[in-house]
């Protein structure tokens, strides 16, 4: 679904989105967002919540706690490795 939707910008160069654009878009005050910019046009983005990307979205692997400790382990010690 394709909207046109008419913004002012502000003072300083401000440009609100409307609340139901807001709530659309998924987007709550202090969200992210990246606008690409080329060829007279501005798109924007939405960033999403790692936080909620990790609580809602489809598992795809998993681990141990004793999985995460080794490999923390084999990463310090390559680490260490390549600084000596």
């Amino acid at each position: 679904m394709r909207q046109k939707i008419l913004l002012k910008v502000g003072k300083k160069g401000a440009i609100y989105l409307p609340k139901r654009v807001l709530e659309a878009l998924g987007l709550n005050e202090g969200g992210y967002v990246i606008v690409k910019i080329g060829k007279g046009r501005a798109i924007l983005e939405v960033i999403p919540d790692p936080l909620l990307l990790a609580a809602f979205s489809k598992k795809w692997a998993s681990t141990t706690v004793e999985d995460f400790e080794r490999e923390s382990m084999l990463e310090q010690e390559r680490s260490h490795e390549d600084s000596t």
